[in-house]
């Protein structure tokens, strides 16, 4: 943070952390010993025995519903169940309920209880995260 020349300016604002107005969606999930809830691109991503579920997200479409975090081999099963979904037009790989869907607060709500129930066609590995810089303590 830069300091300002101004010894009399105010301070700066600490940016304040925007809440998903989808959180709701997620509180059955934490009475599971095993869910976490992390944020990942300023969404909440729900976990359940170290896998990703659910994204939530409360932005400009199409970052504004529910994501579900499955394989491509699964859509056509998980679009009969859930007639809301869609794939969604930038991952590719998961399954997207709109907020703009009509049923979206039943269907949004199904999708949590399958997680909780472990579906097998929900839930990814995610990658482990990429170290930024190298460690000082490997050797060269």
């Amino acid at each position: 943070m830069r300091k300002s020349s101004d010894p009399f300016a105010p301070p700066r604002k600490a940016r304040v952390a925007r809440s998903n107005s989808l959180s709701w969606l997620l509180e059955p999930m934490e009475r599971d010993a095993n869910y976490q809830l992390r944020k990942m691109f300023g969404c909440d991503a729900a976990y359940l025995d170290g896998l990703l579920y659910l994204v939530i997200a409360d932005r400009d479409a199409p970052w504004n519903g529910v994501m579900v975090c499955t394989s491509q081999e699964h859509h056509a099963a998980l679009m009969a169940d859930v007639p809301g979904l869609l794939v969604h037009p930038t991952l590719g790989k998961w399954l997207y309920l709109p907020q703009t869907d009509e049923a979206f607060e039943s269907q949004a709500s199904t999708l949590v209880s399958m997680a909780l129930a472990r579906d097998a066609r929900m839930g990814v590995t995610p990658k482990p995260k990429a170290s930024r810089r190298k460690s000082w303590r490997t050797a060269d």
